[in-house]
């Protein structure tokens, strides 16, 4: 990320924070292809602890299934990079951590492990709370970081919008 670019990320994380903090609202993440980096985002924030309630890096299946709560019926049916899974961790999220927003993000980073039907650069990210939920799907292109890096921008700005679609 360049100067600018990294100015424009800070102040959406800000944008983010603030909207959380004056709403009186909770955030929780559960992410598997960003290994952590929306969570360190997040918590880069001075005074994060008054709305981020914590993050797990779920990467395996087993992870989902035992700490996040994901169905194994799910990850079965749905596969790992899957609309479903990525709005079953966000549910997760909010049912591990008792928070008022759950975010949830998988994906194919790369450089290997994608196919024809799920390319690298394919990223699901969910936000949801106890009455809707929000479910996108992005094509990124890129090496890992950039993939990495993409998306998680892309969470923030998909939890603004879900505060901003009330």
């Amino acid at each position: 990320m360049n100067t600018k670019e990294m100015i424009t990320f800070m102040s959406k994380v800000e944008e983010l924070a603030d909207r959380l903090t004056m709403e009186g609202l909770s955030l929780s993440i559960v992410e598997s292809c960003t290994g952590g980096a929306l969570c360190k985002a997040i918590s880069d924030m001075p005074g994060c602890s008054t709305f981020f309630e914590g993050g797990v890096v779920a990467y395996s299946d087993s992870a989902k299934i035992e700490i996040i709560g994901v169905t194994p019926e799910c990850l079965k049916n749905h596969g790992t990079v899957s609309r479903r899974t990525a709005l079953a961790m966000a549910n997760g999220a909010c049912e591990t951590f008792t928070s008022d927003i759950g975010l949830g993000i998988t994906g194919i980073a790369g450089p290997s492990g994608g196919s024809e039907e799920k390319p690298v650069g394919l990223v699901f990210i969910a936000v949801s709370n106890a009455d809707r939920e929000m479910v996108e799907e992005f094509r990124f292109d890129g090496n890992r970081d950039s993939i990495r890096e993409k998306a998680v921008k892309a969470a923030i700005d998909l939890c603004i919008r879900f505060l901003d679609e009330k």
